[in-house]
């Protein structure tokens, strides 16, 4: 009988991120941790591939879905499994899927790959995680291992455009996690949370309380541009927080004059841009007026399946549910205009429009057709991706050889289990 090896090569496109390691990046000192389980495991059985892919593929606690995964050219689906599983699980022929074989020198070598291609849930056109290729190969009898990560792209800077009325000046600012100070840098991955802070400086006017009323993003500034997806809605209601995020406003307030609250990051599926901008309906009433349908920041707990105020009593977010509060409750997006502020009781009602963005994605996958229509690279842009790739080559060369004189007792291997 003869004994069979077997490996995998795993390569997470655009998603910067090893999927096979059993090995800390750096040993001693100052390192970051591998997982101590791989998102991705290949089992290279005589006649069959056995994949097992954990649902938490990017390790930022975004579950994927089994129907946005698919093994091969064929596209073959993976084994049913139910929603409280964990894991994702793939057993085909070596020869189904569409794989292809090859006949080296040293080796039978079958290749295929995962692919991860989300798609919007329900009515929505957004998506919370990266499309994704795993590149996987069964060596017989040969054993390795080879991973890489992303060259992440420089970030242009951003900006957050203010439109105020009167004497009222309306902000929303990006802020850091611990909303101390605001964001340096406007980039993100997907997975991350936006916490964003609104904020109306009063000056000499009589104590007033803000309220975001409206929130609509889009991939450019204008609010009316598509595609779109609607983050706060009817007088308040933060509709994003309903569907697969756990975004919400933040209580208690600061203060009255101030309103933050968190948003899962997106992209727009079907789109090549990697921006989205925020525009935000703001208003003020009087800080002794009661919260109402009209005027409230409502968020919804998927634990208790309900909605719940930052302040006032949780009847007055019980529209959220009808999606109506009123006469201005309807989405405003929808009709293209949005409410005017009233101007007979100056310096009691106010409303400014207000913009922040562009939010930068980092290791945003761009659609097929996309990639091959992009403008060509600058001088600039080249230079620093030449550079970045030397860099990277000589430290794979420092790590290589590092990594040799472990090699006869500590082999690095991929999670890939061999069988006769």
């Amino acid at each position: 009988m003869v004994l069979s090896y077997g490996f995998c090569i795993c390569l997470l496109l655009w998603g910067g991120m090893e999927l096979c390691s059993s090995q800390p990046l750096w040993q001693g000192g100052s390192h970051r941790s591998m997982r101590s389980k791989p998102p991705v495991v290949v089992e290279c059985l005589e006649a069959q591939l056995v994949v097992t892919v954990s649902k938490d593929l990017f390790g930022t606690g975004k579950l994927i879905r089994a129907a946005d995964l698919t093994l091969g050219p064929d596209g073959c689906v993976p084994l049913v499994s139910t929603e409280m599983d964990d894991m994702i699980r793939f057993a085909v022929g070596l020869h189904e899927c569409g794989n292809s074989v090859q006949v080296t020198k040293d080796a039978l070598v079958y290749s295929t790959f995962l692919l991860h291609k989300p798609r919007p849930v329900g009515n929505l056109s957004i998506l919370r995680t990266n499309y994704a290729e795993v590149p996987i190969e069964c060596h017989f009898p040969r054993s390795g291992n080879v991973s890489s990560q992303a060259i992440l792209p420089t970030w242009v800077p951003f900006k957050t455009t203010v439109f105020s009325e009167e004497k009222l000046v309306f902000s929303l600012h990006l802020m850091e996690e611990n909303w101390s100070t605001k964001k340096r840098s406007p980039t993100f991955q997907l997975g991350d949370k936006a916490h964003l802070q609104a904020e109306v400086h009063t000056g000499s006017h009589m104590p007033l309380r803000l309220f975001v009323d409206h929130c609509v993003a889009t991939p450019t500034p204008s609010r009316n541009a598509s595609p779109y997806h609607t983050i706060v809605d009817f007088n308040g209601c933060l509709v994003d927080g309903l569907y697969d995020a756990s975004s919400a406003f933040r209580a208690p307030r600061p203060g009255p004059e101030t309103l933050q609250f968190t948003v899962d990051v997106f992209h727009f599926a079907n789109d090549s841009r990697n921006t989205v901008y925020i525009t935000c309906h703001l208003k003020v009433t009087p800080a002794d007026r009661v919260p109402d349908q009209q005027n409230k920041a409502c968020s919804f707990s998927k634990s208790s399946n309900s909605w719940s105020p930052v302040e006032g009593t949780a009847d007055i977010c019980q529209c959220c549910d009808k999606g109506s509060c009123g006469i201005l409750g309807r989405s405003r997006r929808l009709v293209g205009q949005w409410h005017k502020p009233s101007r007979s009781r100056r310096h009691v009602t106010e409303a400014a429009d207000v913009t922040v963005g562009p939010l930068i994605f980092l290791g945003k996958a761009s659609d097929h057709g996309v990639e091959q229509s992009t403008s060509p690279l600058t001088p600039m842009m080249l230079g620093l991706s030449l550079a970045m790739v030397v860099s990277l080559t000589l430290a794979a060369v420092v790590l290589g050889v590092a990594r040799r004189r472990q090699a006869a007792s500590h082999p690095i291997m991929c999670p890939v289990y061999a069988s006769q």
